[in-house]
């Protein structure tokens, strides 16, 4: 091969192996391009407008960090010193909703607590630990009255039952809470515990099963509920005062629909018969003898294994 020929094959591999070096190198630059141009038709889509809005000159752009600062010096000043001042200082409580023997107790615990707050930091999370050692109370609602007032409402369980447990009797409350400073108004059905209260709630059982039952009555027939007690044959059953079948729950499943049935055939006149079946609500049974356990009462429902 000659000389001429030699260095022309050479410069020949030399173009080749820089395009191959360039070729990445134009791919970024082409995508950058592609890019550039995207914005560009994004911005001019924009309308003129809403551009001349958003678009903040020397003077706005002081303005707006002067705005930024003052918020942060005002937010730190809430934090910081306002809010836990004595220009908000609790100085007037107003409790409502306790009763019962613990009633001026809880009073002068809650008073004491809210009166060591501020009305722009009130401590809700130490409140409600104060009532949680009262087992008459369910909630607690409580409202600022700016500057200096506070009010709280005492939200107390409702007594469904009596529990009987050797020679104690105390309200029973539908979620088994055990109200031992509530007094019980009106006439209450008799839940016959043995070995299953605690000193603030009823253990999971039958006991707290007998409770919820009790608590789902309609208020029209609560004043009429005598006892709730629990059978290895029919499960749950409900006495009546005076006149009136027993009324058979079975288990606790679907309370609220077997009290509505209960209701219903009591409302259409069941008043003679020994005994009324709601196990199946959907198809309640009435008639007797329902005392003699040797009889079978249909329909029969699954009943849960009975806890000792």
């Amino acid at each position: 091969m000659s000389r001429a020929a030699s260095r022309r094959l050479d410069a020949g591999r030399g173009r080749s192996a820089g395009g191959a070096r360039d070729g990445l190198p134009r791919r970024a630059g082409r995508r950058a391009v592609l890019g550039a141009r995207m914005l560009g038709a994004a911005a001019r889509r924009t309308p003129p407008a809403l551009r001349r809005s958003l678009a903040l000159g020397p003077c706005g752009r002081r303005r707006l960090v002067v705005l930024v600062l003052i918020a942060t010096v005002l937010g730190a000043g809430y934090m910081l010193w306002l809010r836990d001042s004595g220009l908000v200082a609790v100085e007037e409580v107003a409790i409502t909703g306790p009763s019962g023997s613990d009633a001026d107790r809880m009073r002068t615990a809650l008073g004491g607590a809210a009166r060591e707050m501020t009305t722009l930091h009130v401590d809700r999370d130490r409140l409600e630990g104060i009532a949680a050692s009262f087992p008459t109370v369910r909630a607690l609602e409580i409202e600022r009255d700016l500057p200096s007032g506070l009010r709280i409402d005492v939200i107390e369980h409702r007594p469904v039952a009596v529990l009987i447990d050797g020679e104690r009797r105390v309200p029973v409350a539908a979620d088994g809470s055990i109200l031992s400073g509530l007094p019980a108004k009106g006439r209450l059905p008799e839940l016959t515990v043995r070995n299953g209260a605690g000193e603030q709630r009823l253990e999971p059982g039958h006991g707290l099963a007998a409770a919820e039952l009790a608590g789902g009555a309609p208020a029209a027939l609560r004043p009429r509920l005598a006892s709730v007690t629990r059978g290895p044959l029919r499960g749950f059953v409900v006495t009546l005062r005076g006149e009136g079948p027993e009324l058979v729950f079975g288990d606790r499943t679907r309370i609220a629909a077997k009290w509505a049935a209960a209701s219903r055939v009591l409302a259409d006149g069941a008043a003679d018969a020994d005994y009324l079946d709601v196990r199946l609500p959907d198809r309640p049974v009435t008639g007797g003898p329902a005392r003699d356990p040797s009889v079978a009462v249909e329909p029969v429902a699954p009943l849960e294994p009975v806890v000792p």
